[in-house]
């Protein structure tokens, strides 16, 4: 009985709540504003902030009418989404594009890339100037067959200095050349030489390295996992199966150049290292005030993320380590973070390299249909949102890391210390290995070859800079019917 009236209770209380929008449900928007329509009734749905922004109030438009007229202020879909999100310095990750397969595949790793992933950091002594270096190339891509490599240092786009201004027209042609340049006693000096490059549609495998390192009496797994790409989750798990099967005895993950995907596929990541802790909460997430009100009340596991043995019915190959030595950058996000965080209530996490990006929220993708999914979704258009709908903490109750998560040991990933990739010298796994093993030391900065961070290949666009669940939940929407 207590069930039955907590769900009638509840269910007046969301008719009270949303009372305007189900009025304004009863009449279609007009077909020149559906676009406009979806994002309004998206956003006051599941955005994170929906209650600080005054325009996504549910009392906010009477009737469908009142909401349309204040669409039509908005012509442009985007100029819209920008209105009814909070400042930019608290969102920083929400997206809205204007085809939906576009998304789907840069949330799968796929993107059209010529395989060249770089970084961009400012010039010496200068706030605008901008110049590249390729951090890691992609197999089987075009950069892969051109005289380019990890440490190559690029200047300009086509003849053209890159700066703050004008890096995202460049870098957004299908073909263009790279200007190299070399480093010469802390300038970028131009020396001549060029690679032309060619964008593909790319599928990037995240298992970049997998391999067993021996070092005395250990056997160090060490793998760098680019991407939390849902599609490769098998994968993973065999990559974890060749680990265990090899009896190491510590892991070194290398997330510095990875800046997040699925919720899912990080929790499975997590139950792979651990594996003792199987049913236990690995994260929780907190959506805006109305949703977390229905699923603390309907269904409080929803909002639980637990560690688990399987993936589908295939077992988990888990490690039961208790202590694990994560390298990380400034590129290192959303799921990346949730890794670490997630990890921290079990286990002694050892975090080295630089401060992480700072991405302690997450999205899901939002269409326009009866349910904010996939199905039935409307023919004349392919806009979908991707807004930050949850923040997401640990078993803890902690997930403040808005500055992102400092790192137990310092080093910065700079010009002075690209060696190649898995390298036992490679500055970041020399560093774990050295910390492993009891026998290394923490390797000296050097500062003059150390540039400010600007950006990366994946937060170009910020498709790939997510953290994102798989579908919007539907219950509370069932509940309004």
């Amino acid at each position: 009985m207590k069930t039955n009236f907590k769900f009638i209770l509840l269910f007046f209380l969301a008719i009270f709540a949303f009372q305007s929008c189900q009025d304004m449900d009863d009449n279609a928007a007009p077909i020149n504003l559906e676009v406009q329509d979806f994002i309004w009734k998206g956003l006051n749905q599941y955005y994170l902030w929906q209650a600080d922004v005054p325009n996504l109030a549910d009392d906010r438009f009477a009737s469908q009418d009142a909401l349309n007229d204040f669409l039509r202020g908005y012509p442009v879909p985007e100029e819209l989404f920008d209105a009814l999100r909070v400042d930019k310095s608290i969102d920083r990750f929400s997206w809205i594009v204007s085809d939906y397969l576009e998304l789907e595949q840069a949330l799968g790793g796929i993107s059209k890339n010529h395989g060249a992933e770089f970084g961009l950091v400012y010039k010496p002594g200068s706030t605008t100037d901008i110049f590249g270096y390729v951090r890691y190339i992609l197999p089987n891509s075009a950069a892969s067959t051109k005289d380019i490599q990890r440490g190559s240092i690029f200047y300009g786009i086509n003849g053209t200095q890159l700066t703050i201004n004008n890096y995202q027209s460049l870098l957004a042609a299908d073909d263009y050349t790279l200007n190299l340049a070399d480093y010469d006693g802390g300038a970028i000096t131009p020396n001549g030489k060029s690679v032309a490059l060619t964008k593909t549609i790319l599928a990037e495998n995240p298992i970049l390295i997998n391999k067993v390192i021996t070092s005395g009496t250990h056997k160090i797994g060490y793998l760098m996992y680019n991407g939390f790409y849902a599609e490769y989750d098998i994968q993973l798990n065999d990559a974890f199966g060749a680990l265990k099967s090899q009896g190491i005895t510590d892991l070194v993950l290398d997330l510095r150049y990875n800046s997040g995907g699925s919720v899912l596929t990080a929790t499975r990541l997590a139950s792979m290292i651990t594996g003792q802790y199987t049913g236990q909460v690995f994260a929780k997430q907190q959506w805006n005030d109305k949703i977390n009100s229905y699923f603390e009340s309907a269904d409080p596991e929803a909002l639980k993320n637990n560690f688990t043995d399987k993936i589908g019915s295939t077992p988990i190959n888990s490690l039961n380590l208790s202590k694990i030595y994560i390298l990380t950058t400034k590129s290192s996000a959303s799921a990346s973070e949730l890794v670490i965080n997630g990890l921290k209530p079990y286990m002694d996490v050892v975090q080295i390299g630089d401060v992480t990006t700072g991405k302690n929220v997450g999205s899901v993708t939002l269409y326009d249909s009866p349910t904010f999914g996939k199905d039935n979704r409307n023919p004349n258009h392919r806009y979908a949102m991707q807004p930050i709908v949850l923040k997401i903490v640990n078993a803890a109750g902690f997930g403040d890391y808005y500055s992102g998560l400092e790192p137990n040991y310092l080093l910065k990933e700079n010009l002075g210390n690209l060696d190649i990739l898995g390298n036992n010298s490679e500055a970041l796994l020399s560093t774990a290995i050295g910390k492993i093993t009891g026998t290394g030391k923490m390797l000296k900065q050097n500062p003059e070859k150390d540039f400010n961070y600007f950006k990366d290949t994946k937060s170009l666009d910020g498709l790939q800079n997510q953290m994102y669940i798989e579908k919007a939940p539907e219950g509370i929407l069932k509940a309004l019917d």
